[in-house]
């Protein structure tokens, strides 16, 4: 193959690993990444314990392996989308894990969910929820602000969007935690309990599956899917499949996302008095806290071919992992990356929903929840004060929290 820059063997040299939990849970990784972007950014590890990949740190390198799909698969059938190997027991193919034509027809299916004038309709309801609970916070008093205020506002939009079961709302956040949690799925003590935990989910949205398909064409997502060309014959797997996608991805982005706004405002607090100066900041205030917070931190793809990144060889089945959250914090496109700036001119730039063909479909609604979450916490003068560090979710997917004691003030 010509113009390859390197030898056709993989590096024999010790492999910095940027898989292990801790770095995540201790909240370490930054600097970690920072490291291997200025030594290595295409790097190799021979030996983890999700077997041999490639990491891809630098923005530039994730876009163009984003922008050439039919090199880079994301299909479940070579691996899938996460480092995390497929569990044989559990195979729920999802169209972000498929290559076109396949994933073409099945997100056109779903992305009218997401259009602008969708998202006009839910704008009103997604402001008076989260003003009610806003308003329903306890002032002075302790309180989990992940379990109050993250959680239960995504639960609610999934809720609404699939006409789910309201007082069963929060089983999907439980779903989506275990359908994240890597150290579960590798332990042998935990992975039967996630299988089963993910079981009950695939057999609670099968009996919807069936309501909804034997109950004719209604408004809500669940039905369309159901309803459509492109969906109507997938079998009881693909479906839940592809609807686990859709909770994770409604879940854990913007769930962490909320939470990462509180965790932001504290350390850079500066912010607090830009935003409250000029109300206009609020567009941008949550492209950058998309950015800085980059709640999955990773996407993975698979070489159908021999092929260069970054002067790298990639041979033909290699596992490539595209480091989001390292490419957010890349100072040749962000300038002071590290640091939470409401200001920033091309906080844009961010690859937080990824890049080409398999962009979040929900980037736009996720976007939405949070621009109301802070417009709402402004016009209520609401001062957030975390009362410890967040506990971190311990993952090299799921870039989040688990806990954030706080309490809250009025002005």
């Amino acid at each position: 193959m010509r113009g390859l820059a390197v030898a056709a063997t993989h590096p024999e040299s010790d492999a910095l690993d940027v898989t292990a939990n801790d770095l995540y849970g201790e909240g370490r990784w930054p600097e970690v990444f920072a490291r291997l972007r200025r030594d290595d950014p295409v790097h190799f590890c021979p030996t983890s314990f999700y077997g041999p990949y490639w990491s891809v740190t630098r923005h530039a390198d994730i876009a163009h392996v984003e922008a050439l799909p039919q090199l880079f698969s994301s299909s479940w059938t070579h691996g899938g989308i996460t480092i995390l190997h497929n569990d044989p027991d559990i195979q729920l193919p999802m169209f972000i894990a498929m290559d076109r034509p396949e994933h073409t027809a099945m997100r056109r299916t779903v992305s009218p969910a997401f259009s602008p004038s969708a998202l006009t309709d839910h704008s009103e309801a997604i402001r008076a929820r989260t003003a009610a609970l806003l308003d329903s916070l306890p002032v002075g008093e302790p309180f989990d602000w992940v379990d109050r205020i993250s959680t239960e506002l995504t639960t609610q939009m999934l809720a609404t969007l699939f006409d789910f079961p309201w007082e069963d709302r929060r089983l999907l956040a439980t779903w989506a935690n275990w359908a994240g949690d890597f150290r579960a799925a590798v332990s042998p003590a935990l992975r039967r309990k996630r299988q089963r935990i993910l079981q009950q989910m695939v057999d609670y949205f099968g009996r919807l599956w069936a309501e909804r398909r034997n109950s004719g064409l209604a408004p809500d997502l669940l039905s369309r899917m159901i309803h459509s060309d492109a969906m109507s014959n997938l079998r009881p797997q693909e479906f839940c499949g592809n609807l686990m996608l859709l909770v994770i991805g409604g879940t854990d982005t913007t769930r962490n996302s909320m939470t990462g706004l509180v965790v932001a405002l504290d350390q850079f607090p500066e912010n607090r008095a830009l935003l409250d100066a000029d109300r206009g900041l609020v567009v941008n205030a949550v492209s950058e806290l998309i950015r800085w917070q980059t709640p999955l931190s990773h996407m993975r793809r698979t070489a159908t071919e021999d092929t260069e990144i970054g002067g790298k060889l990639i041979r033909k089945d290699d596992k490539v992992v595209l480091w989001y959250n390292s490419a957010n914090r890349d100072e040749a496109v962000f300038t002071d990356a590290d640091r939470f700036d409401v200001t920033r001119v091309n906080a844009r730039r961010h690859l937080a929903f990824g890049f080409g063909i398999h962009r979040c479909v929900g980037a736009r609604l996720a976007e939405l929840q949070l621009y109301i979450l802070l417009e709402e916490m402004l016009n209520r003068e609401m001062r957030v004060k975390p009362l410890h560090a967040p506990m971190r979710i311990p993952s090299p997917f799921a870039n989040g929290y688990r806990k954030q004691m706080v309490t809250i003030t009025r002005s």
